[in-house]
């Protein structure tokens, strides 16, 4: 089952994120980011722990409320509406629907334990989106071919390997039909031999159009499929360009330390 996602309108970005901050308290996790991602395009978000990735990507689906700025999808403002010349938080059947074009792909698989691998990738199109069981279930099965776990639609969650259950949030999450899937560190919850079968199947994804950002510490991969690298570090993009300019001609030394860091672990 090959993959056709939604674009955005021609030349617009499908994502546009403005001034965006974000703090927990009094601690100010991000600081004024400015990002706009393309149709299309694969966009990786890499830099130390605690620099704002992972909160950024809850950020543009609204699992975390941004502080200030804001964040477009498809030139639509996430989790805000205009009523009267002001703003007003969504309500929260709204919110669901707008998030529905957005598949996330967490670090844990966060899939349900009681529900057959099919109910669980079934549910959000039933429950969210409303459609029909027959052909959500077909959609279910072709995507769990897709991702090579053909014939585990009856198993459970704990029969599987770490591997297949993030096979199978994958397939959850594109069997709502997203725009835009975001990856949070996907892999880093795997034993190592299972992290290529999960970047196999992002790489296909990829290589059929859809519009990622992808938070990873995997440099091979993020050089591999990304059109875009971006760096941060404290909250702030510090380095955004190809993965060329990025990884081998990078003109910012907070940068270069991060890769040599990298590099000799």
């Amino acid at each position: 089952m090959s993959y056709t996602p939604p674009t955005a309108s021609a030349g617009q970005p499908l994502v546009r994120i403005e001034a965006l901050h974000k703090s927990f308290g009094g601690i100010e996790v991000l600081k004024g980011i400015d990002l706009s991602v393309m149709p299309g395009q694969k966009v990786s978000l890499i830099g130390p722990s605690g620099s704002g990735k992972t909160t950024l990507l809850r950020c543009i689906n609204y699992l975390e409320e941004p502080t200030a700025g804001d964040i477009y999808v498809d030139n639509q403002l996430m989790g805000q509406r205009q009523v009267g010349g002001r703003r007003v938080p969504l309500r929260d059947a709204e919110l669901a629907r707008m998030r529905g074009s957005i598949g996330m792909v967490f670090q844990r698989f966060n899939l349900f334990a009681h529900l057959t691998v099919l109910q669980n990738i079934m549910l959000g199109p039933l429950k969210v989106q409303g459609r029909q069981a027959a052909g959500v279930a077909e959609q279910a099965r072709a995507l769990l071919a897709k991702v090579g776990l053909h014939g585990k639609e009856q198993a459970y969650p704990d029969q599987l390997s770490g591997g297949q259950q993030q096979r199978v949030a994958i397939a959850r999450a594109l069997a709502m039909k997203p725009k835009l899937m975001l990856f949070d560190e996907a892999t880093s919850a795997l034993d190592p031999e299972l992290v290529g079968e999960v970047l196999g199947v992002m790489h296909q994804l990829a290589e059929e159009g859809m519009t990622m950002i992808i938070v990873t510490h995997e440099m091979r991969f993020a050089e591999q499929v990304s059109d875009q690298v971006v760096f941060m570090a404290d909250g702030r993009i510090v380095e955004q360009g190809s993965p060329s300019q990025v990884f081998r001609d990078s003109q910012v030394e907070r940068t270069r330390a991060f890769l040599r860091a990298v590099q000799e672990r």
